[in-house]
């Protein structure tokens, strides 16, 4: 499958942008609503006009029209045809490019099998779950067998469950099929699960390309580390195995128990919202419960950061406006931290020290 190269891609949305995608890898563009995301995916498609070029295996693409590209693409919106039933739907780009009606069946059963969906071929789209018309999509999408594929927000309609389950099954389809993707998302969690490199777009420029570790543990900038959440990452002094898949590791003199099988770690990293506040102590096991001391209170708008002093760490927690209000916290005041153990990052060591050498 191709590499993507962007070079000095400028339109009105677009400043100068230069990226690599490589052959076969699941890249995830990652950014906040208007940082032009859908723009780029739509200059590789041929879509938008653009200054710069556009490499496909270093071969550019700039005059070659969007049906020649071998691109296929899935739309935030899905575009489905209302009025035609689910083999039709798939059968559409097939029909345009003069497929014969035997290879068009072939085609179209071969794809109802991938996305398991066979079951739904007669159906419209109004008659679908939000997942099925995904795989609908999808399957229209793969129909012309791209080289590339482009993903436009594909999960951001779906209820949390359905997204989570097909986050996996997105991963394992573009595994199996080995396809180039580029897939755009707002969603950090989605990123980190899927990416296996993460490209941090902002107000039309890259700020940022790596692997979700690198990305979460070494932000480039302050816009990146503002974008993910400003993570608490604190470097570990010792580490301690406690069986079962869990480490004790000491962080700045606290005993922080973390999911982990392997047995170097530099560093851990936990994002302000998976630190929870209380104002008394705790009830239940004293796994990752600690005093602290509010040093300073961060307004946030909708939500309020506290900087809080915790054995030799200055950690970061966050909470919505109205729960701050209710506990009527100030600084100085002492209160409880329960870092929430499922939350927590783990820098490995090749990892820390690659980071560490930058």
């Amino acid at each position: 499958m191709p590499a993507i190269e962007l070079r000095n891609i400028r339109n009105y949305a677009c400043h100068g942008v230069n990226l690599e995608v490589f052959s076969g890898e699941l890249m995830v563009l990652l950014g906040p609503n208007g940082a032009g995301k859908t723009t780029l995916l739509n200059i590789i498609a041929g879509l938008a006009g653009y200054d710069g070029s556009v490499l496909f295996d270093g071969a550019p693409v700039d005059g070659v029209s969007p049906q020649k590209r071998r691109v296929g693409y899935l739309f935030q919106d899905l575009a489905l045809f209302p009025h035609f039933a689910v083999a039709s739907n798939i059968a559409y780009s097939l029909k345009a490019n003069r497929w014969s009606g035997e290879k068009i069946e072939a085609r179209v059963g071969e794809l109802l099998d991938l996305m398991r969906i066979n079951h739904l071929v007669s159906r419209y789209p109004h008659q679908l779950s939000g997942g099925e018309r995904q795989r609908v999509a999808l399957a229209r999408a793969l129909s012309l067998s791209p080289a590339i594929l482009l993903l436009d927000e594909p999960l951001s309609s779906l209820d949390l469950h359905t997204s989570k389950y097909l986050r996996i099954e997105l991963k394992q389809l573009q595994q199996r099929l080995d396809i180039t993707t580029l897939h755009v998302t707002h969603d950090l969690g989605e990123a980190e699960e899927m990416a296996d490199r993460i490209a941090i777009i902002h107000e039309g420029r890259i700020e940022q390309v790596g692997r979700p570790q690198e990305v979460f543990f070494y932000p480039a900038n302050e816009k990146v580390a503002a974008f993910i959440g400003a993570p608490n990452i604190l470097q570990c002094d010792k580490t301690r195995a406690l069986g079962h898949g869990l480490v004790e590791v000491t962080c700045g003199g606290l005993p922080i128990v973390v999911p982990y099988d392997g047995d170097s770690i530099r560093k851990i990293a936990l994002f302000p919202r998976d630190i929870y506040v209380s104002l008394h102590k705790p009830p239940g096991p004293k796994v990752n419960r600690f005093k602290g001391v509010i040093s300073r209170i961060k307004d946030l708008s909708e939500s309020i950061r506290l900087v809080v002093h915790a054995g030799n760490n200055q950690l970061l927690a966050e909470m919505p406006r109205h729960t701050f209000e209710s506990m009527g916290l100030v600084a100085g005041q002492e209160i409880f931290l329960i870092l929430k153990l499922a939350k927590i990052k783990v820098c490995e060591g090749g990892l820390c020290e690659q980071g560490d050498s930058k």
